[in-house]
């Protein structure tokens, strides 16, 4: 068993005792619960991920219920340790839930919830961050200033790439997909081409809609293209975003093959899950392609790629 670990507590005689891995933003969630009379333990423990055994610990005899992390490995052990605590719901605060063994869930009675709709502009608005970062090559140009490196101005020093123009690939045209496809139509007048097993009406008719704006206005309209096939995408779009689920048809979506159908200066963002892309693949693709670009908002082991890549 795992030694104690420090928490929060808030209304400590309430009926439901409820515990939250980490201390998560705002308030309105801790005043949500003690309204319905929960007692709620925060972990303040200074550790970046939880075991399964501290989780086990936290849950300890009694508990109601747990709001849990996407990186938490919410299986067996858990939910039959929340079971025999007297627990009936679990929450993982994502909208994806890849961590989480839904099956192992329904087995021992316990009801998991997610957060679909809440993150989808703050998402997609980090998507389009990392896309301009990379285009600009915002990083590179603020590590060379900090380094002290900068004597003057040069017309080839971090030029980048035009957004204007340029296609932007949407790869999984849902919610934050279609958030972020518009925010790169709208915002830089890209044209659009994604693949989803879905067609993304919704999507297709608002940029028409604006392409039909800007001609009004004498200005080159955007276009949309659903493609056929992934494949498809990375190979005609000049910034690529991911945006599926990881399950087992998506575990390495982007690997070797695929890395070498994009563009040598094309720019791939990652804001789904990690495991999607192939990291290893993907540090020799860089290697190879110095012109090609990368912007990760997630990872399969962060560890390893920083340590691959500077080897």
């Amino acid at each position: 068993m795992a030694k104690p670990l420090q928490v929060e507590v808030y209304n400590p005689n309430g009926k439901y005792r409820v515990i939250s891995t980490k201390p998560m933003p705002g308030t309105q969630w801790i005043n949500a619960l003690i309204e319905q009379d929960c007692r709620l333990e925060i972990c303040t423990q200074k550790k970046t991920i939880l075991s399964v055994d501290d989780i086990i610990t936290l849950i300890g005899d009694k508990c109601d219920g747990v709001i849990g992390q996407l990186t938490e490995d919410w299986g067996e052990k858990l939910f039959s340790a929340l079971s025999k605590a007297g627990g009936k719901a679990f929450s993982n605060m994502a909208v994806g839930y890849n961590n989480v063994d839904v099956n192992a869930a329904n087995k021992y009675g316990v009801a998991v919830g997610n957060t679909p709709g809440v993150l989808t502009e703050t998402t997609a608005e980090l998507a389009a961050s990392l896309s301009l970062a990379a285009s600009r090559r915002i990083v590179e140009a603020d590590e060379f200033m900090r380094a002290g490196l900068y004597d003057g101005w040069l017309p080839h020093l971090f030029v980048g790439n035009l957004l204007k123009g340029q296609t932007v690939g949407v790869i999984g045209a849902g919610r934050i997909g279609s958030a972020y496809a518009r925010m790169m139509v709208e915002g830089f007048k890209m044209n659009l081409i994604y693949f989803d097993l879905y067609q993304a009406t919704r999507l297709e008719k608002f940029v028409t809609a604006y392409g039909q704006f800007l001609k009004a206005n004498g200005e080159e309209p955007v276009t949309w293209k659903r493609a056929s096939s992934m494949d498809e995408v990375l190979q005609e779009a000049d910034v690529i975003s991911l945006h599926p689920v990881l399950d087992k048809t998506t575990y390495h979506l982007i690997n070797k093959e695929r890395l070498a159908k994009m563009k040598k200066e094309a720019i791939l963002i990652n804001c789904s899950r990690g495991p999607v892309v192939d990291e290893v693949a993907l540090v020799e693709h860089l290697r190879a392609n110095p012109m090609f670009r990368v912007g990760l908002d997630v990872f399969e082991n962060f560890c390893n790629l920083i340590r691959t890549s500077r080897t």
